[in-house]
């Protein structure tokens, strides 16, 4: 018990909040082996609701900045309660949890004398959730997002760009919050590369000295859309490696519920429908399921209807998969093709049920 209590002190000292924390909930567990339970609520009702993420958040305002640009380097994202929920795979799911469940009992896991590093590398296409990823696991531990800023980060003076590095994991450390590498290739490029300078290959140097130093006893999050251009040494570095691939049929079924939930459809009740716009969708990812049924949602508001139509999707999914090469013709045909009637066609594009049928029998 001795030995938390003194813990505890060298981290209030050092401003080490996490220290202070983990120690503060070893030795509320002793407390409360010993019979104190009483005493032991009080310890874990002061570091779960007590001021440290107020400090913390406090302190996480005063960001560091780029020498030369003078703009902020970082970006902070606060934890939410009832964001929107992540869809994945239910093996990806399951190692997003034991990712987090490591981290949410890493007082437990020292107390048994276990070392663990909390570092996490996400990889895939852009817009399949990685950046969400992200969040949900603030989300889900209670602590901010420290969000580096690779725009800022990366000076045309290179010298600047290794001070910025080891400026971003200084700020981090020691805080109770999660460091968030986004567009990680930016700066953790391969040293084999030709065509990089041997500046930017000493920078890399220091990436990996920093993230050694940090998720020793930090959470460490990365992500990139591009795994093949890091360089082989940083992918030691990282304990868990999760790709986030592009939503299959089951999860595209669930996001097309999630994005269109508080709105009436005639499709979500209808099978025949709703089987047809998630074949559709197959291989977009949620951001761009996102965006297709937002554009959808947007044009029902600004006519004045009340039901989120099925060939409203339809529409919003021939432009976005045809954006270089619309026409009339090959929209309406489109629709034809999965289902809407003739007369439904005419009257969605506003032009006559001849026009329709000339259109179509154009292609037979």
């Amino acid at each position: 018990m001795h030995t938390e209590i003194l813990k505890i002190i060298e981290g209030g000292l050092s401003k080490d909040f996490k220290k202070v924390h983990n120690y503060s909930k070893l030795l509320a567990d002793k407390l409360a082996k010993d019979g104190d339970e009483k005493m032991a609520k009080l310890i874990l009702r002061a570091i779960e609701n007590g001021p440290a993420t107020t400090v913390v958040m406090d302190e996480l305002l005063t960001t560091p900045v780029d020498q030369e640009s003078r703009l902020s380097i970082v970006d902070i994202s606060r934890p939410l309660s009832g964001r929107t929920p992540v869809i994945l795979p239910q093996l990806i799911e399951n190692k997003i949890d034991d990712f987090i469940n490591v981290v949410k009992h890493q007082s437990e896991l020292i107390k048994n004398g276990i070392e663990t590093t909390n570092t996490l590398l996400l990889y895939g296409k852009p817009g399949c959730g990685k950046t969400t990823v992200a969040q949900y696991i603030s989300d889900k531990t209670g602590l901010p997002l420290v969000v580096a800023r690779f725009d800022a980060i990366v000076s045309s003076l290179l010298g600047n760009t290794a001070k910025n590095i080891r400026k971003i994991f200084d700020f981090a450390d020691n805080k109770p919050c999660i460091l968030f590498l986004d567009e990680f290739d930016a700066i953790a490029k391969a040293r084999d590369d030709q065509y990089e300078l041997g500046e930017l290959k000493r920078v890399i140097n220091s990436l990996l000295q920093n993230i050694d130093a940090f998720a020793s006893h930090n959470i460490l999050i990365a992500a990139t859309n591009h795994p093949e251009l890091l360089d082989k040494a940083i992918w030691r570095r990282f304990n868990t490696v999760i790709e986030i691939g592009a939503p299959q049929e089951a999860e595209v079924s669930q996001l097309i519920k999630v994005f269109t939930a508080g709105f009436k459809t005639d499709f979500i009740d209808d099978e025949r429908r709703h089987d047809k716009l998630v074949k559709l969708l197959t291989g977009k990812s949620p951001s761009d399921i996102k965006g297709i049924i937002n554009n959808a949602k947007a044009h029902t508001i600004i006519n004045g209807r009340e039901t989120l139509a099925y060939e409203d999707l339809l529409v919003e999914l021939f432009e976005f998969t045809n954006h270089g090469d619309l026409s009339i013709e090959k929209l309406v045909e489109f629709l034809n093709d999965n289902g809407i009637p003739q007369v439904a066609i005419a009257e969605r594009m506003k032009i006559s049920i001849r026009q329709v049928r000339n259109f179509l029998n154009k292609n037979i």
